[in-house]
């Protein structure tokens, strides 16, 4: 245990009372020679916010002094909540008036004036801001004679920016730009700031897309140093390297992935062994023999964390020499790899595994589209094209369905939500919206993969090496109690739920409601009582997948932790694992996977809002038309309706002036006082759209 946990762990005992800094030096036998390191180690924790000083110079645990610390989430309407950083405190709702110049998404101290009497619920004020999330912010600026201001695209920062005329640095009327803020909100006082980059008018082709990428801070372009470094990794592979791996250039080894891929890190091959079992090689990139721990590469792709997805654009966390060109597995080119070679049984359970250094020149670069026609649809030409690997595809098939069938006798819960496929023209227009296909080869590398990251996390869970695992935690109680109480409506129940839900429970339940009508919104809801999937340098399993041991290894060219593990794993198998390396590697795995999973969800963000703009601006072409969709959701102001190709709007309860509509917020439905009729999640309505609001990417629906 660090000196900083022990601190911590010292101050939450309930006999703590605040204690100066050289009191709690004595509690800790610091001597002369360390003192001034503890001191500098308490004003550090001070400054995060980890504990408190009080006006008399003593310290403490924010909350034994009813105080919280934590991000602040804010709302347009301006109202917030701190997230409380610690498991097991709830929330703390902060009403405008007391955010005390705080912003969207700041790290904050805030005291709690009101709690519920359950102790549930509390209400606070911000006291103060321990650091600011937002120093540059992107918008549309408006100009009037003798000074502008920037209105947010990020409708939670709801105060618009003061932009002195000195300070417009060629931002126009109608410009979207990223403005600096110079001076922080105070209490009724709005922030200042200058305009540091005109993007371009917030009409004109591709402003949009750039915005959201400023608005995210997604780095476009790679700093010198590290295209300068990629530049410099020669392009041929040494024999001496080939000479040292093993050699599977002469195997049956196919890639299998979308159409539009360039970065392709994961290669299968697939046997039947004479004992009736099944041999799965899974064969990744070896991105980390050109990628080395703390060069610029490596800080770079940290740093990103993770390659983002944007509707029209990727922003790889490698330079494209490296995530198209040379760690690509591109068809009929040696590659160095990582590969897993799993012998599976006839129940799907792996009984033999080995973890190797490989070499491998793929024979095809298969699509989804083509391996599904041809297991599928049996489609003439392709059979004829591939005609040696259809015995190959047809015993993936095969493999897929058995380690399908283990992890649904496992608990796992799947989600079958559909993404959508958003199809832009040249200009970046959106033409066309439609499902993604999930087909049975998109089936079969799904099930490779997880059998793979599974096989990987459980084998260096019991080497006991530092490792970045996945992890999915249990679901809060209270959220899944509240969610049985829902399904009750419907005539459903969760079975055993008293102090903990199993994931067959769950699993159990989607069976049920699949193909009903409410099976929608019982998917949504269930989805909203888990919790969200993370890196962590502890195994504590992955609760959705039912899977005890579980991490990221088979996309190391868009993902960080995966690369991070392939490190570990490459030393391990040459015996470099120290003591030494050891106590070095936790620190290196406990950054990897906050970073990691910080960046995912900025990157989850970005992609959404890009997908979002791009379904409002296809809408704006359609206003007047009339769709069939159903109700996904219902909230207090109205009900959002997606249509059959993934898109959401929203009917307000105001449209509605046949009847006036209570909401029952509890059975999530709209109740007509005098005819009785209701709207509930799942219905099937025609709406007509009636406006799309392509700035604030909000679409408005009328019901038929």
């Amino acid at each position: 245990m660090s000196i900083r946990e022990k601190i911590l762990e010292f101050m939450r005992e309930k006999a703590y009372s605040p204690m100066l800094d050289m009191e709690l030096a004595n509690v800790f036998e610091i001597g002369p020679v360390d003192i001034a390191e503890f001191y500098s180690i308490l004003e550090d924790m001070e400054h995060r916010g980890e504990i408190i000083k009080t006006k008399k110079n003593r310290y403490a645990a924010p909350e034994r002094m009813n105080l919280m610390v934590g991000k602040l989430q804010q709302h347009a309407k301006g109202f917030g909540f701190l997230l409380s950083e610690l498991p097991g405190y709830s929330d703390v709702f902060i009403p405008a008036n007391d955010l005390n110049g705080a912003m969207h998404n700041d790290r904050i101290v805030a005291r709690v004036v009101k709690r519920s009497n359950d102790g549930k619920k509390c209400e606070g004020e911000v006291i103060r801001i321990i650091e600011r999330a937002n120093k540059e912010i992107v918008g549309t600026f408006e100009s009037s004679k003798n000074f502008g201001f920037v209105v947010a695209d990020d409708r939670r920062l709801n105060m618009d920016i003061y932009i002195p005329k000195s300070e417009f640095n060629g931002a126009r009327d109608g410009y979207k730009v990223v403005c600096e803020i110079t001076r922080w909100p105070e209490a009724r006082r709005n922030p200042e700031g200058k305009v540091i980059e005109v993007i371009g008018h917030k009409d004109d082709v591709g402003t949009d897309i750039v915005s959201i990428i400023r608005k995210y801070k997604l780095p476009e372009e790679f700093p010198k140093k590290v295209e300068d470094e990629a530049e410099e990794i020669p392009e041929t592979i040494p024999e001496e390297e080939i000479a040292r791996r093993r050699d599977l250039r002469n195997e049956q080894i196919v890639t299998i992935d979308g159409a539009d891929a360039k970065d392709l890190d994961d290669a299968v091959s697939v046997k039947k062994l004479p004992n009736g079992n099944y041999l799965l090689g899974v064969h990744i990139a070896d991105v980390t023999y050109y990628v080395k721990e703390g060069k610029p590469l490596d800080k770079e792709a940290l740093k990103r964390a993770t390659s983002v997805y944007l509707v029209d654009r990727v922003i790889p966390m490698l330079p494209r020499k490296l995530s198209n060109g040379m760690c690509s597995l591109n068809p009929r080119v040696d590659r160095l790899t990582l590969s897993v070679n799993m012998e599976i049984d006839k129940k799907g359970h792996v009984v033999e595994h080995e973890i190797y250094e490989s070499v491998i020149k793929t024979c095809e670069r298969m699509t989804y589209t083509d391996v599904s026609d041809i297991l599928e649809k049996q489609d003439e030409e392709l059979l004829k094209r591939y005609d040696y690997l259809i015995d190959n595809f047809k015993l993936m098939e095969e493999l897929c369905k058995i380690l399908r069938k283990r992890r649904d006798d496992r608990g796992n819960i799947d989600f079958d939500f559909d993404e959508a496929k958003i199809i832009l023209d040249e200009n970046g227009k959106p033409v066309d919206i439609k499902r993604a296909e999930r087909r049975i080869a998109n089936r079969i590398i799904e099930e490779f993969m997880l059998i793979c990251n599974e096989t990987v996390a459980e084998h260096y869970y019991w080497a006991n090496i530092p490792f970045v695992y996945r992890i999915h935690e249990e679901p809060d109680m209270e959220k899944i109690e509240a969610f049985n109480k829902f399904i009750h409506n419907f005539g459903y129940h969760l079975k055993g739920v008293n102090t903990e839900v199993h994931p067959k429970a769950l699993q159990d339940l989607l069976k049920k409601v699949e193909g009903q009508k409410e099976e929608r919104i019982i998917n949504t809801l269930m989805l909203r009582s888990l919790k969200q999937a993370k890196y962590s340098p502890q195994c504590s399993g992955h609760f959705g997948l039912a899977a005890q041991y579980y991490s990221h290894f088979t996309s190391p060219i868009r993902r960080y932790p995966d690369l991070q593990i392939h490190r570990i794993i490459k030393e391990s198998l040459e015996g470099k694992i120290t003591q030494n390396r050891i106590e070095q590697l936790k620190g290196i795995v406990a950054k990897a996977a906050e970073k990691s999973s910080e960046r995912e969800r900025t990157a989850e963000e970005a992609e959404r809002e890009t997908d979002d703009l791009k379904k409002t601006e296809y809408m704006s072409y359609h206003i007047d038309e009339e769709f069939d969709g159903i109700i996904s959701s219902v909230t207090s102001f109205g009900m959002f309706i997606e249509l059959e190709n993934t898109i959401e709007g929203l009917v307000r309860i105001s449209s509605l002036v046949d009847d006036y509509y209570i909401y029952d917020a509890d059975q999530h439905l709209f109740r007509g006082e005098r005819t009785k009729k209701t709207y509930r999640i799942g219905d099937e309505v025609r709406v007509r759209v009636t406006k799309a609001d392509v700035a604030q990417k909000e679409i408005d629906f009328l019901l038929i």
